[in-house]
């Protein structure tokens, strides 16, 4: 038996070209900031370059979509504005 369990990733990327964000999901938060990163990930690749501000850790990967979801909505954007106050510098002019 495995002690270790595999950790499922939601997290938040600031595009600073554009000054939006995208939100997603992974199990690989590494290697999936390094496609974003690389421009193969399609919503992010003219919107480079990228700025990870913040991801949570599941050990769920049905908890962790749900928690996607939620950042997405309008109450989750809300959460962000708040929790991520201090370092969101530009946010009255962010499309959050």
């Amino acid at each position: 038996m495995n002690p270790v369990r595999p950790f499922f990733f939601t997290y938040v990327l600031r595009c600073k070209k554009t000054n939006t964000f995208y939100t997603g999901a992974t199990n690989n938060l590494e290697k999936r900031f390094e496609e974003h990163k690389k421009g193969l990930v399609f919503y992010t690749s003219l919107r480079r370059p990228l700025e990870l501000i913040y991801f949570e850790a599941c050990l769920n990967k049905g908890d962790t979509y749900r928690r996607e979801r939620y950042l997405k909505s309008g109450m989750g954007k809300r959460y962000l504005r708040n929790r991520l106050k201090e370092g969101l510098v530009q946010e009255t002019t962010s499309t959050f």
